[in-house]
């Protein structure tokens, strides 16, 4: 598959070229910061809901899923943490196709919704021990909720930020959406460190993991507000029938296969990075408090690499600022994690969770630009949601329980190295393939 078979049907760029600038510059340059704060603010809202079900993993395994080990209780729970990815695909196609015919802000209005209503369910439902099977049947229906939500909040977030974005900012601007999630990461990873350091363990396990939940619940009101004034991008250009609906997404099924193939190195790297907190205290024996430092320094890593490489990605193009961090991702991983096994410590921990996440993030926005830009307007939104929630469902949702597994069957706590390795190799091959998008412009 070609770059130019990948671009199609931008077989005359300079056409295209020729139709934006007869038309009105993107509103982008008149948006107010208010308003791309809303877009992020939701996605870190709703991904700091999500994530936090990782971070406290094991107290949720305890707490929901009694098993005759502590390793049975927390496959249970990470495998039940992968449950939530196979609604992502679900809310992919229907909230993307939604955003993409009715516009962005309905449909990110509705994200936000779902999302609280998951997190809401897990934040109050009783243990196991209160209530019985009912306990984990109640966690699962969550999960899915929230799953559903973020499966349809990326492509419309996405969408809304490029066509926001002026001319030239298009990396910036998208920078945002992973850059919220380090923000929600960073938050989750603070709010974790106070609980850790000023509850008991006991104190944790009966209610202290709960607290993180009714916190991101205080900041939905907020985000709606912000959401509600944003304005609407789809509509700002005549759609093109052939590039709406299952016809414009059969026509470009080759460029949404190949982002699946982008998605997966930074989706097992990040989610390799969510669970650092838990590989910290059952592999590394290493206390919940520092343990924690693990996720405020992979959030704050996230969220100023991100930002980094949106401009990389609109200085020197899309290409190489997502291919050669991914290919020092594959090289680099393991030799970071066999320091980290070999000297566990609040040094070695934070710096290897803080260089892989930079990577990571550098990599991730570029790809989360490009993928978007690949797609016309009619389903950007749609193509961009199937690409990623497939992509995420498929290897964020197993990565937990793979390397769960993994360090079970090998009882080598460096192994999850290799599995990031191998993925970072497939999407380094896949980027080779994506043509550069940095001056391309935007199709209709």
């Amino acid at each position: 598959m070609t770059a130019n078979t990948l671009a199609s049907p931008a077989h005359a760029p300079e056409a295209r070229r020729g139709a934006a600038a007869a038309r009105p510059a993107s509103g982008a340059a008149r948006v107010p910061a208010r308003v791309v704060a809303a877009t992020v603010a939701g996605n870190a809202l709703e991904f700091y809901d999500f994530v936090t079900y990782a971070f406290f993993a094991v107290y949720i395994g305890r707490t929901f899923f009694p098993a005759s080990t502590p390793m049975g209780s927390l496959l249970l729970s990470v495998a039940v943490f992968g449950v939530g990815f196979f609604a992502r695909p679900v809310g992919g196609v229907l909230i993307g196709a939604f955003a993409d015919r009715a516009g962005r802000r309905p449909a990110l209005l509705l994200t936000i919704a779902l999302i609280t209503i998951g997190t809401l369910g897990l934040a109050l439902t009783p243990s196991y021990e209160s209530i019985g099977l009912a306990a984990p049947l109640i966690v699962v229906a969550c999960r899915l909720v929230q799953g559903l939500a973020l499966g349809g909040e990326v492509g419309p977030s996405t969408a809304f930020l490029i066509e926001a974005a002026p001319q030239g900012r298009r990396g910036f601007y998208a920078s945002w959406q992973l850059a919220s999630q380090g923000a929600a990461s960073l938050v989750a990873g603070l709010v974790g460190l106070a609980l850790t350091l000023s509850l008991t363990p006991a104190e944790m396990q009966a209610w202290g993991w709960r607290v993180p939940f009714a916190v991101g619940l205080l900041l939905v009101p907020v985000a709606m507000v912000l959401r509600n004034s944003m304005p609407e991008t789809l509509h700002e250009a005549p759609r093109v029938a052939a590039n709406s609906g299952i016809v414009g997404l059969k026509r470009r099924r080759g460029v949404i296969g190949l982002a699946v193939l982008l998605v997966i190195g930074g989706t097992v790297s990040t989610y390799l990075g969510t669970y650092m907190t838990t590989f910290a205290i059952t592999a590394l024996k290493l206390s919940p408090a520092l343990a924690m430092g693990a996720t405020v320094a992979v959030g704050l890593s996230t969220l100023v690499f991100s930002v980094l490489g949106g401009w990389m990605a609109d200085r020197w193009g899309r290409r190489g600022t997502m291919l050669w961090p991914r290919v020092a991702a594959a090289v680099l991983t393991v030799p970071a994690f066999m320091l980290l096994v070999a000297q566990p410590g609040a040094t070695t921990l934070i710096a290897v969770s803080a260089f892989l996440a930079a990577l990571t993030a550098i990599s991730g926005t570029a790809s989360i630009v490009a993928i978007p830009e690949l797609l016309p307007r009619g389903i950007r939104a749609t193509g961009m949601s199937i690409a990623y929630a497939i992509g995420v469902s498929i290897f964020g949702g197993s990565t937990q329980f793979v390397v769960t597994w993994l360090m079970g069957a090998t009882g080598n706590p460096a192994s999850p190295a290799w599995y990031v390795a191998a993925a970072s190799v497939v999407t380094a091959i896949a980027m080779l393939a994506v043509p550069e998008t940095r001056d391309q412009a935007l199709e209709d």
